[in-house]
């Protein structure tokens, strides 16, 4: 996202209209608008200085400062209402200002688990928001949307950034996966973009590979590791052998069977090498940064414990020797 940063140094705001009008003014030509809206939460009681914040934190306006002694202009701060609204970065402050004072419209509030699968949010979808299946489905391939995350085919699974949303009353299947999708490019960081070169991969394979590591649910401090096995497993064209995408596949989350791993699927990595043709759920940013910065071990295997930490091993006698020991400790 491009940022036109607009000084404020000689602007002072004590109730000289001139000035005021010159504020509209250099909003208007310096503030582009961004494509995408965030919502912004106000709560009852709320002072124009944090509402200021608040705004200024989610990239609404460029300085907190400036729109509150902007909407005390007048007294206009005191129409400001609570609630949730649709605002897109770099708005001009006037324009925020009359939606604050207009009110919010009425939402209904649908949530994102990060690793949620894009099948499990239906009935979200349709109990909360009134939209059906078959309109989610037809929305998550919709090429215009797919397009604007330089994808040709598949669905947006992956690319529904994990979060709670507050969606419009009314508002469209297509819509609401919008506003999703754009709450996923607002949490990309420009600079990751400079660091898939030197991967070598597309921002796709990434997000492939963060839903992965974000299906296998480690720690926080784990997530780099279980990168690197993957990284290490990719880069000796080894099978990821992940189990998330077993159970991907499955469409079931339940415990896998022997006979599981031998399902014919394009999203099984115990039968296919690399990485499968699209993520398998919604990851979360510690996970796609787990993906751009793996650790730099020898690891090639892991096994989960009973308290989700996960044990590394260099090789598969190592890794075999770590699940005896860990069905000893467990019969014990």
């Amino acid at each position: 996202m491009v940022v036109y940063r607009l000084s404020h140094k000689a602007i002072r705001l004590r109730g000289s209209w001139p000035l005021v009008l010159l504020v509209w003014a250099i909003t208007a030509c310096e503030i582009a608008a961004t494509e995408g809206t965030v919502w912004v939460t106000i709560p009852p009681g709320d002072s124009i200085e944090a509402v200021a914040e608040s705004l200024a934190a989610h990239g609404i306006v460029r300085s907190a400062e400036a729109f509150a002694r902007f909407a005390r202009v007048g007294r206009k701060h005191r129409g400001v209402k609570p609630g949730s609204y649709p605002l897109r970065p770099g708005t001009p402050m006037g324009k925020v200002l009359v939606l604050l004072r207009k009110g919010s419209p009425p939402v209904r509030v649908v949530r994102v688990p990060p690793g949620i699968w894009l099948a499990e949010l239906e009935p979200q979808f349709r109990d909360v928001l009134g939209i059906g299946p078959d309109s989610l489905a037809a929305a998550a391939q919709d090429s215009s949307l797919l397009a604007r995350l330089g994808l040709e085919q598949g669905t947006v699974e992956g690319y529904l950034f994990p979060t709670t949303y507050r969606v419009a009353v009314g508002a469209s299947a297509l819509e609401v996966l919008h506003q999703m999708v754009d709450t996923f490019e607002a949490h990309w960081k420009p600079e990751w973009d400079d660091w898939l070169d030197s991967l070598g991969r597309s921002r796709h394979e990434v997000v492939i590979l963060a839903s992965i590591i974000e299906g296998e649910g480690p720690h926080e401090e784990d997530r780099p590791i279980v990168s690197s096995v993957y990284n290490n497993r990719l880069a000796r064209d080894r099978r990821l052998q992940a189990d998330p995408t077993v159970v991907y596949a499955l469409a079931e989350r339940r415990r896998l069977y022997y006979k599981d791993y031998k399902l014919d699927s394009e999203f099984n990595t115990y039968r296919i090498r690399g990485l499968p043709p699209g993520p398998i759920g919604q990851p979360s940013t510690a996970s796609i940064e787990a993906a751009l910065f793996p650790e730099d071990t020898d690891f090639y295997y892991f096994v989960a414990q009973s308290d989700g930490r996960h044990i590394f091993s260099e090789s598969y006698n190592e890794h075999l020797a770590t699940i005896r020991r860990l069905r000893n400790r467990r019969s014990q």
